[in-house]
Formats: structure tokens, sequence, C-alpha cells
């Protein structure tokens, strides 16, 4: 090995150890407002297998720790045994806290079934579907209800459900969409969500839901979004939810802390930095050096000779 590969098998060395030093969970801290625990929840994450998502349940753990939850649902489309090999990856580990949940999926609504523990019937109406997640003990929240939803959350449906996403991805990628989300929860008057309805792309709790819940716990937390104590902010603070937790978020330097972008979770200056660096310049070394070493000549190759 040459020195100039040497070299660069060192940087990427550096990287490495200087990006693991780095990345390290984000600790949230214990925030009280108004003599209720706050706590940072993603209510629709999806994970790998069946579920087109890129990481398997105990990686998504893993990957909500480290972005700063307190508490997610994992929501498999249509099925619920995914997020049970999450749970118990959950109660092993200590955190984030994992309810199960499920995303029913049908052509006239998408719809979260949250703390249930037997899979509900895609092919019913709305208001059917919610009756069983509330049968379970469950929560109801629409899930990105979009203009094409509307017919199936009738008036009947929307008095039964228990929250709404208002923020969603959709917001910063189709801005219809998110027009249309709020016009939603202006008209169904429920607990007001954020969620990432994560998949793969862009890291998990992207939106959020900050719950004061009177205990930490899977019961605290279900109690807190039935009684809409919830709070979810926009990236241009825009605020929905309950008005006087509102008020409490928005005067506390505490609660200001934990709406840093998931983004900047677990990065620590010049560590981040020399790992991007040292990573991309030993990177680059390797293949220049390792990918185009030069031929050896036909002239150094025994028996051959110049021919004159």
């Amino acid at each position: 090995m040459n020195a100039a590969r040497w070299i660069s098998v060192c940087l990427v060395a550096v990287g490495l150890l200087a990006g693991t030093a780095s990345d390290t969970s984000r600790k949230n801290p214990v925030v009280m407002l108004g003599g209720y625990r706050v706590l940072a929840a993603d209510f629709h994450i999806h994970s790998f297998p069946l579920s087109w998502a890129l990481l398997g349940p105990f990686d998504t753990v893993v990957e909500a720790n480290r972005q700063g939850l307190d508490v997610i649902a994992l929501t498999p489309h249509n099925l619920i045994w995914v997020g049970e090999a999450g749970q118990w990856f959950s109660r092993w580990t200590g955190s984030p806290r994992v309810i199960l949940g499920e995303e029913i999926v049908s052509r006239r609504f998408h719809l979260l079934g949250i703390g249930i523990h037997r899979t509900i019937g895609w092919n019913q109406s709305a208001a059917n579907a919610i009756d069983e997640i509330h049968a379970q003990g469950g929560i109801a929240i629409a899930a990105h209800p979009l203009k094409k939803y509307w017919r199936a959350y009738d008036a009947e449906a929307r008095g039964k459900l228990d929250g709404t996403e208002v923020l969603h991805p959709l917001a910063y990628q189709d801005p219809k969409g998110y027009t249309e989300m709020q016009e939603f929860y202006a008209r169904a008057k429920v607990t007001a969500i954020g969620d990432s309805d994560y998949h793969g792309l862009g890291p998990i709790g992207w939106c959020r839901t900050f719950v004061f819940v009177r205990e930490d716990s899977e019961g605290g937390v279900l109690e807190a979004v039935r009684a809409g104590r919830t709070v979810v902010v926009d990236r241009d603070g825009k605020s929905y939810g309950n008005p006087q937790f509102i008020a409490l978020a928005a005067n506390d330097p505490e609660f200001q802390g934990l709406l840093r972008p998931p983004s900047e979770a677990g990065l620590r200056g010049n560590l981040a930095m020399t790992s991007r660096v040292c990573g991309m310049l030993g990177l680059l070394g390797l293949f220049v050096f390792g990918c185009f070493r030069p031929e050896r000549s036909w002239r150094q190759i025994p028996g051959s000779g110049a021919r004159g």
C-alpha cells in the first residue's frame, strides 16, 4: 500500500471515529408546564417490513431516541405485529416509549388507530373503524386528511375522532395539501396532531406533537390526546392546539428548546465537521489512488521488448 492510500485509509478511520463520538442521542430536559409533563411524540411511523419503510423496528426505535422523541407509535399499514417487535425492544432499551398502532388504509380514507392490540379491518366506514379503535381502548387520528378523504369523514366520523394531523411533511412539500389539512382541522374541532409519517426519507419526528401528560405512561399519553392537551408548532412558528398550553409554551424557554430541528440532534460542532471532512477526503483519496493506479507499462512486463 503506497503512502497516499495509507493516508486515505487513516482519514476514513478518523472520520468514522469522530462521527461516532459526535453522533449522540438528543436528550430532552424534563419540561413541566401548568402542572403537566411535556412529552415529544410522533404517532405516525412506519417500519420495515410490509410498510414501505427502510428501517426495521429495532433501528426505528434507536433512531427515534436519537431524534429526541419520548413517545412513538409504530403504525404499519393494516397490521400491528411489526409494532410489537419495536415495543419489545423499547422496553428492553428503556426509550422511547412505543405504543402499538396501525394505519388503516383504504381507498376512501387513511386513519391511525393508536393504543390498539388487534388489527382493525380496512373495508368499512371511517365511523365504524373509529368505533372498533375505541372498543380496544385506543384513540383515532385522521391521517393526512387531504380533501380527497373528506367525504369519508362525514359528520358522524368527525364527531368520533380524537385527533387529526394538522402538521405533516406535506406542509413543506405541498402548500395546497397543508391548507387542506388546516381546513379539516378547523372543521373537525379535535386534538391537533403533528406527525412525520416516517418511511425512511427525512428524520423521524420531522413533524411532532407535544403532549401534556399527567403521568409518563401509555395511558397518560392517550388520556392527554383525548382531552386535547397538545401543542403543534410548524417551522414558521405557527402553533395549533390547546390555546392555554400554546400560551404557556410561547413564554417558556425550556419548551422553546424542544423546538430545535431534529436534524441538529447529536451534532457536536468540531467533531461533526472533522468527521465530514476526513470522511470525504479519505474516500476521495481511496477512489483516486485505489481505482486509478497507473497500469504497468508494457516495457515493464517480463519478456517484452521494444520492437524496432
